[in-house]
């Protein structure tokens, strides 16, 4: 009796470990959890850049963000050569930081609704992040080649060096100075997050679930392995003790490094498309 008591002990504790990593959906129904719940809260205790202009209205939030960002940025960034939509060192010049101020305004849910189908992430702003800049997808302006593995540095004939992308995983749009991250950006979490501590919210996706950095709730790193295909989880956080479904930023130069695709309802019309990353042709 003592060894079938022992072996059903162990059965439910692999599945409710196991249950930490089904959609949320499922780990709502297993254990009592709404996957659709007020995000108010905790988005009025996130570290805003104070720039952004936030209001909140019925059951959403209106960002209006000027995009640049509440952290360094570098001197001088490769751009790419008139023309050209995703540079290498041989088909980019050294240009002074050409960011700017945009006219940003998003309106987003903040009682977002999980669905078991997914969108795919277009190319262009995809969440807001709390230093006031916006976040995109992996991918550059071809929607193949992947920002963070495709990154270099060059250096020109006065001596000025610049990398592609930054060590925040941002850099601006050549033309219109539009400043993104493509992955996770070590300068916000810096601000918000003690070491060895868990990841606090750093900004929002357009569906409305929360975005956060690579550590769960206890400090320990997120294995890429327990992400659903779109970067998200179902876990707790410091914001979410009881758990919420929310996106993680991994750390990672691969394709996994920013958010793919959307699992909650998305608004297209908030969607706002990529600047044109190359310019007109010579």
């Amino acid at each position: 009796m003592k060894k079938v008591l022992v072996a059903i002990a162990m059965t439910l504790t692999v599945g409710l470990n196991a249950a930490v990593f089904l959609s949320s959906s499922a780990v709502a129904t297993a254990t009592g959890i709404t996957s659709s719940q007020s995000t108010v809260t905790a988005l009025k205790s996130a570290q805003w850049n104070p720039t952004i202009k936030i209001s909140y209205s019925g059951t959403n939030v209106t960002l209006k963000p000027n995009g640049i960002p509440n952290h360094k940025r570098d001197t001088y960034y490769a751009v790419p050569d008139a023309g050209v939509v995703v540079p290498t060192a041989m088909t980019a010049k050294v240009e002074k930081d050409p960011t700017k101020a945009q006219s940003y305004n998003f309106t987003i849910p903040t009682t977002p609704v999980y669905s078991s189908k997914t969108t795919a992430t277009s190319m262009g702003s995809i969440g807001v992040m709390i230093s006031g800049a916006v976040l995109y997808n992996p991918y550059e302006g071809d929607g193949k080649t992947v920002a963070m593995s495709s990154n270099f540095t060059i250096t020109d004939s006065a001596g000025h060096t610049a990398s592609f992308v930054d060590s925040c995983t941002g850099h601006p749009t050549p033309n219109q100075g539009a400043y993104h991250y493509h992955g996770l950006p070590s300068c916000i979490t810096a601000k918000v997050d003690k070491t060895n501590g868990p990841s606090h919210i750093i900004g929002v996706a357009l569906d409305g679930f929360p975005i956060y950095g690579s550590k769960d709730a206890n400090g320990k790193t997120v294995s890429v392995k327990s992400l659903d295909k779109c970067d998200g989880i179902f876990s707790a956080t410091p914001e979410f003790p009881k758990g919420i479904y929310h996106y993680v930023l991994p750390g990672t130069t691969d394709a996994t490094s920013s958010i793919q695709c959307f699992h909650g309802a998305v608004d297209s019309s908030q969607i706002q498309a990529m600047p044109n990353m190359g310019g007109p042709k010579p």
